[in-house]
């Protein structure tokens, strides 16, 4: 017959005062089977980071430059003189360069080409982009145009003729070279024409024009005259980009007008006998 549970309750209820007569005070209930406690695992070490590449070797100021063979050092060996021999360590210097962070961006320096002997030098604004990859001043269109004002109008042999930039490096997008990496690039260029020597300097474009005669003017207002700088004859043009841009026969004449200048100081051809 089965239990009411007010009857089970009833006989528990007694069964817990008859247990408690007996001095028990707590009863311990077990539910459930006690869960077995996991094996103890060994205790694996941290995994270590991957190693990390070497970051690219930075100069003091923070640059990371481009470094490859120079092909003005290469050029100078070809030349016996005692000037090559002079400018070899100035590129050098020029080939391993982090003065600005055009260093960064340039596929290699551009340090000048032709004869260190010469009595002409021509200097230009910076190297653009054929520059950049070949390695010379004025190889691209506006260096084809340069060689037929040498060549044609000048009468002389480009060969014959040294040619630089004011700056090193090529800035990015061809735009204008700023005024911390003119400086940057300075005593590069002062080194080259004190072991060049030039009697005469061809100054193409705004920036070499005021670089070197150190005044602020407009170009046009520097062309069309002889300017004495430290003992030596400069004389300012347009940049051969610029007669490109405006091709007219007034443009070209007065660029005429300009390497005639210079060529009554020099004489009649050859620059070098």
């Amino acid at each position: 017959m089965a239990i009411s549970r007010s009857e089970l309750a009833r006989q528990l209820r007694g069964h817990v005062e008859l247990l408690a007569s007996g001095g028990v005070r707590e009863l311990g209930i077990e539910l459930k089977a006690p869960v077995p406690a996991k094996p103890k695992q060994p205790r694996k070490e941290p995994a270590k980071p991957a190693a990390k590449s070497a970051p690219a070797k930075k100069t003091a100021a923070g640059f990371n430059p481009v470094i490859v063979p120079s092909v003005a050092l290469e050029e100078l060996k070809g030349f016996d003189s005692d000037n090559a021999r002079a400018l070899e360590p100035v590129a050098e210097e020029v080939r391993t360069c982090a003065r600005c962070t055009l260093c960064e961006s340039r596929t290699q320096t551009v340090f000048g080409t032709g004869d260190p002997r010469s009595p002409l030098m021509v200097i230009g604004e910076a190297p653009g982009g054929d520059e950049d990859v070949k390695g010379k001043p004025f190889v691209g269109r506006a260096g084809k145009l340069l060689t037929d004002i040498i060549e044609k109008g000048m009468k002389y042999k480009r060969e014959h003729v040294y040619i630089a930039n004011v700056l090193k490096c090529r800035p990015p997008g061809n735009r204008n070279p700023e005024p911390e990496e003119i400086e940057a690039c300075r005593s590069y260029l002062e080194r080259q024409i004190e072991i060049i020597n030039p009697k005469v300097i061809l100054a193409v474009g705004l920036f070499p024009a005021q670089w070197l005669t150190g005044e602020k003017r407009p170009l046009g207002r520097l062309r069309g005259q002889v300017h004495e700088v430290n003992g030596r004859k400069v004389i300012c043009t347009y940049h051969p980009a610029y007669v490109l841009r405006n091709y007219t026969v007034e443009t070209r004449k007065k660029v005429h007008e300009d390497v005639l200048l210079a060529v009554d100081i020099l004489g009649e051809p050859p620059l070098l006998k």
